[in-house]
């Protein structure tokens, strides 16, 4: 189901070293709102789903948050830093009781839209911590993938909350793949 391949989705420009500011990125490797979190989530609720397409999407996000974990392991390394085990900011270890245990397709879609939010206010809050141009730029991509994932999960969820065309679903699949034209 994944594949994996040598670059990093987003090219890194780190113009100094930043020890600090590689702390600061380690909430985003382990913490409650990581991409470590969103992408075990997925997974989990990926092998919940019943509906195929939707297995399928949470399965491609929760490959793309995996890369975007690696990206922010290659940042915290390059500004003098070191993702060690799962931990977040503060040391403290990642914990299970973070991801959200539904079973419900309804509940997971919104546990899931829920995370996105969360996930993107915690970059737009550390992405004004410094001034260099190229964390910048990645927190920013970042902000725009979450908003991708943010918007196809929303409009699963209203297709699966109001009953909508099943044709809408693969759909979704296509605009997944389609929003990752302007990466390659």
């Amino acid at each position: 189901m994944f594949g994996y391949r040598k670059r990093l989705i987003f090219p890194i420009k780190i113009e100094e070293p930043d020890p600090v500011f590689a702390q600061v990125l380690l909430e985003h490797y382990a913490g409650k709102n990581s991409e470590f979190s969103a992408a075990v989530q997925y997974l989990n609720h990926r092998s919940n789903m019943r509906n195929h397409h939707l297995r399928e999407l949470l399965g491609l996000i929760a490959a793309e948050e995996l890369g975007h974990m690696e990206l922010i392991a290659a940042c915290v390394n390059k500004l003098g830093g070191a993702p060690v085990g799962y931990l977040d900011a503060q040391g403290s270890p990642w914990e299970l009781k973070v991801i959200d245990q539904s079973s419900d397709p309804i509940a997971m879609l919104q546990a899931d839209i829920e995370a996105e939010v969360r996930s993107q206010a915690l970059y737009q809050k550390h992405i004004k911590l410094t001034n260099a141009p190229g964390l910048q730029r990645m927190l920013n991509f970042l902000i725009s993938r979450e908003e991708v994932h943010n918007k196809l999960m929303q409009k699963a969820y209203r297709n699966l909350t109001q009953g909508g065309d099943p044709e809408q679903f693969p759909e979704l699949i296509y605009e997944y793949k389609m929003s990752l034209q302007v990466l390659e």
